[in-house]
């Protein structure tokens, strides 16, 4: 059913409806997005937020109002989308048990889907590293999780471990070898499991979402203007932001790829990402987050990985799928890039040094 915004909902954010232009805009999948233009020719962003993932809608507006609060103190050159108040002065609308909020529209910006050069793929790297730098000194204590254990490896592979238990005997045979592959790869969680309580790995206010659709580049130059869908800002570990963007900007093809022999790591492009992300970052990551920069990507497509395939296991309950092997496909995909990750660690581990060296520093 489509969701068309009640005239309500403009007019509790100071629009009057006659004249204003609303249409479907972006290309998120959760939550519902409009952009509004009035007769003016002002435009913003319009959204509906789905409470079925984000079940605490007013934990994202706070988390939100905080960091906003905070860098117009210490950055207030940076720009950060922050979002536009109702007339009563609150950051959330509620009409009918649903959520709304508005923010401004960026003039001159688009998104893109992938990355389609190197040069995207850093400076999108580079707007990720520069909201993490900014929000460094931030107090983590107030912040909550708007989805809670979003990354927590641990939590992700006990579910593995009890969906292959729990699992349909057909599907569990379907799945043999592939469980099994991943299986074989478990360190990578044991390595999460003793990370987590090493108090060099540091607590930092991440993104958590950082597929390159998430930046706001310039229309004409491509040059990042500043960081958008904010809904994941919440207190995290580098490797989430930095694994996220080596799980999709590195292979030429999605997660939905289903010829594997077209998954491949682009040299180029994981060097462009680390180098915009530490020419940002760099100068305060710790020692221990430094000497875990490639395992990031480890990280993030192990993990993805055995959610695809947990899902699979459990008869798809929670990713929407197109056809029965759908899922199964997908954890294919995320071994197929993580093997071919690892199979190139030590000449990614160079380029690492080469851009941690750039930016000052050294493992």
């Amino acid at each position: 059913m489509e969701i068309k915004p009640h005239p309500l909902i403009l007019k509790a954010f100071g629009i009057d409806g006659p004249g204003t232009g609303i249409k479907k805009f972006g290309s998120g999948h959760i939550n519902n997005t409009f952009l509004l233009q009035k007769p003016n020719g002002d435009r913003f962003v319009l959204q509906r937020i789905n409470v079925s993932v984000f079940r605490e809608p007013e934990v994202i507006a706070r988390n939100q109002r905080m960091a906003a609060d905070y860098l117009a103190q210490h950055h207030p050159g940076y720009l950060f989308i922050t979002p536009v108040a109702t007339v009563d002065g609150a950051d959330l609308f509620v009409l009918e048990d649903e959520y709304w909020r508005m923010i401004p529209f960026i003039a001159d910006s688009v998104t893109v889907d992938q990355a389609d050069s190197p040069t995207q793929a850093y400076e999108a790297a580079r707007q990720f590293g520069r909201l993490a730098r900014n929000l460094d000194g931030v107090n983590l204590q107030p912040f909550r999780a708007t989805i809670p254990n979003f990354h927590n490896l641990t939590l992700r592979y006990s579910a593995f471990q009890d969906a292959i238990r729990q699992s349909k005997e057909e599907r569990r045979l379907q799945a043999a070898e592939l469980t099994a592959a991943y299986l074989r790869y478990s360190d990578i969680a044991v390595t999460y499991e003793r990370l987590k309580t090493d108090h060099r790995f540091r607590d930092r206010l991440m993104h958590h979402d950082t597929k390159i659709n998430n930046v706001l580049l310039h229309k004409d130059t491509y040059k990042g203007l500043c960081v958008c869908d904010l809904d994941t800002l919440m207190p995290g570990k580098v490797i989430s932001d930095l694994g996220d963007m080596v799980r999709t900007y590195v292979s030429p093809v999605s997660e939905e790829e289903r010829d594997c022999c077209q998954i491949h790591i682009r040299d180029e492009y994981y060097e462009a990402l680390m180098d915009g992300y530490l020419s940002e970052v760099g100068d305060s990551l710790t020692g221990v987050e430094r000497e875990h920069l490639f395992y990031a990507g480890k990280f993030m497509i192990y993990m993805q990985g055995i959610r695809f395939l947990t899902d699979f296991l459990n008869g798809d309950i929670y990713y929407p799928v197109k056809y029965p092997e759908h899922n199964f496909d997908r954890a294919m995909n995320q071994l197929t890039l993580l093997e071919r990750l690892m199979e190139k660690e030590a000449g990614l581990q160079v380029l690492i040094r080469k851009c941690l060296s750039k930016a000052g520093n050294d493992i």
